[in-house]
């Protein structure tokens, strides 16, 4: 699984509502207002001006940031043809510090207005950031809606297909209609004033923070991928309109498994009361309440989500990323030794720069492999960014082997953004104390890369099934698919005839990458296949598509496809604080090395297979069973590598659960003897 997702416009506070009544043939009065150096300015500064294109912007709403470059150029490019633009801030969370900051980033050279108390706005009838009104000669609104249809929610598009308010200046300059007069603008609801007193009982303070604590401020807060911030009462108050609609239309918290199937530790859903609490404040105009109420904010390690790093380790240097085309995915080294086994109890991967940065995957190749095999991402990841992507934090008593003399790369995935952007990415590990490990966690997954998406297809289906071999718990799901992924369902199909949903996401968004962590780990066990099924969506309604005529293949990029679910598993059986075999040197070369074992099912014989006995299934049998069921052989081997596997019956083979060092497509157990 190369691409785990992009780091598109949509986020928490991207949605297009209804509009009200078009404002069309309006006119607009002359308003004044100062910019964001303190200047005052009116419209009728722009009275010899054939056209004004006023523009609605905020800093912090992602579509807001991704077209302050855009509207930049299409500032330049009419300013011979003697068209104005002009922006206005009406957000009453945006300073002019802010706005400054906004302007300088995105090179915007036209004047942007600050709104205070929404007068301007409401003239206009403005709702979103960013929208745009046309006004021609006569400061008439002849057009009304979005900038183009290149980003929305959840979809970038390499090129607009509809070029909207450069085509309404070109027909209004010609003195022609505008052919499409108005579009839906995709943004953030304008935070304007609240100017209704604030009653009731239900307070910021008492109920709502401790909410927003639980939920929100692991994302909204400074640094984190939230576009903006929810850590106090001024940061909230701004957003309160924006809030309700998230919540009230279920995108925010993101959480997209159905509730119907399973339950998930990880689950982020605020619940029925919770929900009406935060509704009721924002209709009650959202009272403050006493500070005293203020709950404990949640502590965190700063700059991170896991613990405090035992290491941290950074891209060897910048990458520029350039501003157009595509970008084939990078690999960098990093300056991480390990030079003995180290185990992995959390990590994390954080983007340099977020907004070329489409996802990012930190993963371990083993001494002697090599570093682009295509799977070694997929099996060996330790974290991975894209939005929505909790970092890697395991269960205590569970952690990932890095291996003895392993290295660490950064696959990387850049989105250009229209300008050249710099880019260099951290990350960071914790590490556990080996006597407190007794599971390894490794990553298993059902593909299926041999499949044809036709051109149009709504509803196309693509399968693909895993097999256990032993009993074996899961700990962790993650369906994955590209722009055209529609849902994805899990099914465990057990050995007596049983078929449980353990994991359904009927509506898959790419934006979102999330890890599904079961509340208790998942037993699938021998014999259990667990089916995959997923639906993409091919057609032209679907607005991620990409290009609704082809058809679509296995691929890395985004506008390819990809049919995987990834599973962290557990052997049943697996206790490693039991160690692996008891090795005693003999003399010279020889070693004496005693195996024990106790079968996780009914067994009448078990045998110890391996490279010493040509893996003959039932060549060696061992002693047992004692009075814990234990069975135990003692050989003589030679110093050096051996792999081994434990024979039931000389039919069932399992790798030694007190042993993590495996090998190989049949994850042998492997034993160094005299290290």
């Amino acid at each position: 699984m190369h691409t785990l997702a992009p780091l598109l416009v949509a986020c928490s506070t991207i949605f297009a509502a209804d509009r009200p009544e078009a404002p069309l043939g309006k006119h607009i009065d002359n308003f004044k207002l100062q910019d964001y150096l303190g200047a005052w300015r009116q419209l009728d500064d722009w009275s010899d001006k054939k056209a004004v294109v006023v523009a609605f912007l905020g800093t912090e709403c992602p579509l807001s940031l991704q077209y302050g470059p855009r509207l930049a150029e299409l500032a330049k490019q009419y300013e011979p043809r003697e068209v104005a633009f002009v922006g206005i801030n009406a957000n009453r969370q945006d300073s002019l510090a802010e706005i400054a900051h906004y302007a300088r980033v995105h090179g915007i050279e036209f004047t942007i207005l600050k709104d205070a108390g929404n007068k301007v706005a409401d003239q206009f009838g403005a709702q979103r950031t960013p929208e745009v009104f046309l006004l021609d000669a006569e400061r008439t609104v002849r057009y009304w809606g979005r900038i183009d249809d290149q980003y929305g929610v959840g979809y970038a598009r390499p090129q607009p297909q509809q070029r909207d308010l450069a085509t309404a200046i070109d027909r209004v300059l010609t003195g022609e209609a505008v052919p499409t007069p108005v579009t839906k603008a995709i943004g953030c609801l304008i935070g304007r004033e609240i100017r209704k007193p604030p009653t009731g009982d239900i307070t910021y303070t008492r109920h709502i923070a401790g909410i927003f604590n639980s939920h929100c401020v692991r994302c909204h807060r400074q640094g984190e991928i939230g576009p903006f911030t929810l850590t106090s009462y001024d940061d909230v108050l701004g957003w309160t309109a924006m809030i309700r609609e998230v919540i009230d239309e279920g995108r925010m918290p993101p959480w997209h498994a159905n509730p119907e199937f399973g339950h998930f530790s990880n689950d982020s859903r605020l619940s029925d009361e919770e929900k009406r609490l935060v509704f009721e404040w924002i209709d009650n105009g959202a009272p403050e309440g006493d500070a005293a109420d203020l709950p404990t904010p949640p502590q965190f390690v700063e700059g991170w989500r896991i613990p405090k790093p035992d290491v941290v380790f950074s891209m060897p240097e910048p990458y520029t990323v350039p501003a157009k085309g595509v970008v084939a995915y990078q690999h960098f080294d990093l300056d991480v030794e390990f030079d003995e086994d180290r185990w992995i109890q959390a990590a994390e991967v954080r983007p340099g720069n977020r907004s070329v940065v489409h996802h990012l995957i930190v993963f371990y190749v083993p001494p002697g492999e090599d570093p682009r095999r295509p799977e070694l991402p997929l099996f060996n990841a330790l974290a991975a960014y894209s939005p929505g992507m909790p970092a890697s934090v395991f269960a205590p008593g569970s952690a990932k082997l890095v291996p003895k003399g392993s290295k660490l790369v950064i696959q990387a995935h850049y989105t250009p953004n229209g300008s050249e952007q710099v880019d260099q990415s951290v990350g960071g590990l914790v590490f556990a104390d080996r006597a407190n490990v007794g599971r390894e966690l490794r990553t298993k997954a059902l593909i299926n890369v041999r499949f044809a998406i036709p051109p149009g297809a709504t509803d196309h289906q693509v399968e693909a099934e895993y097999r256990f071999g032993q009993n074996t718990y899961i700990y962790a799901l993650l369906p994955h698919m590209h722009l055209r992924g529609k849902s994805f369902r899990l099914d465990a199909l057990y050995p007596d005839g049983r078929k449980e949903t353990v994991l359904d996401v009927p509506r898959y968004d790419f934006n979102w990458q999330n890890s599904y962590v079961p509340v208790a780990p998942l037993l699938m066990p021998e014999g259990t296949v667990l089916h995959g099924t997923a639906t993409f969506d091919n057609s032209a309604d679907n607005l991620m598509n990409p290009n609704p005529k082809e058809t679509v293949h296995w691929g890395d990029q985004t506008w390819e496809e990809m049919m995987v679910a990834t599973f962290e598993t557990v052997p049943a059986d697996q206790d490693l604080k039991l160690g692996g075999p008891a090795v005693a040197h003999l003399q010279g070369d020889d070693y004496e090395v005693r195996f024990t074992y106790r079968p996780d099912a009914k067994a009448d014989a078990v045998y110890l297979a391996g490279g010493f006995n040509d893996w003959q299934p039932t060549a060696h049998r061992m002693e047992g069973p004692d009075a814990k069921g234990r069975y135990t052989t003692t050989l003589k081997l030679k110093g050096g590598r051996h792999e081994y596997k434990y024979v039931l019956d000389g039919t069932k083979w399992r790798a030694d659960p007190g042993n993590p060092r495996r090998a190989g497509t049949y994850n042998n157990s492997v034993l160094n003897v005299g290290e």
